[in-house]
């Protein structure tokens, strides 16, 4: 926006696509920071989560360059047509200009000064919203792995107690056998016994 409202001069257009540049530059490193993030998950579906917002954030970074060349062509032929027109009232503007006095040219600087810091502010908080917003998405990816580590250790315990459940499980089908395998010894003593004492001549 501060690009394509730009009237002028020159110097300052650059001033202001140098300052889009080096955001652009900021960016695109967080960017690949993330993506590498992302590239670096155990779990399948974390890393496709963090791969989409990662192609998220680089089809905004694309569309912010396209609409920054966009503004910067407009201003550029905005510039240009105010010189075509500064040209062509050359004549008025030398007496426009022998008519200015001293206070009239600082307060114009003044002007352009004050404008010039407010642009690079407004750069400044830009850059700082895009830090905060990468310092955001960092913490984010932390969270998800210290959740996937979290998972990873109920997992592990979750399958000891299943081994140990099927442990115990087979240990007290073991013991049943044998109990009946002890009842049917008992019975069998007594049934004898009983046959010796009440059928000794059998």
């Amino acid at each position: 926006m501060d690009i394509n409202e730009c009237t002028g001069p020159q110097s300052k257009l650059t001033e202001l696509n140098a300052e889009v540049k080096k955001s652009f530059h900021n960016l695109r490193l967080r960017i690949q920071d993330f993506e590498q993030m992302a590239m670096e998950q155990d779990k399948e579906s974390d890393k496709q989560a963090l791969n989409s917002q990662v192609e998220g954030h680089r089809k905004q970074m694309l569309s912010n360059q396209t609409a920054w060349r966009k503004a910067n062509l407009a201003s550029k032929l905005s510039i240009d047509n105010m010189e075509k027109q500064a040209l062509l009232n050359g004549a008025d503007s030398s007496v426009r200009q022998r008519k200015t006095t001293k206070e009239g040219l600082a307060q114009t600087t003044s002007d352009i000064t004050e404008n010039l810091m407010s642009i690079s502010r407004m750069m400044a908080q830009q850059v700082q919203q895009s830090e905060e917003t990468m310092t955001s998405l960092a913490t984010s990816s932390r969270t998800i792995l210290e959740t996937n580590e979290e998972f990873k250790t109920m997992t592990g315990t979750i399958q000891l107690g299943r081994k140990l459940i099927t442990k115990y499980n087979r240990r007290e089908l073991t013991d049943k056998l044998l109990i009946f395998l002890a009842l049917a010894l008992f019975l069998a003593t007594v049934l004898y016994i009983l046959k010796k004492r009440l059928f000794p001549f059998l």
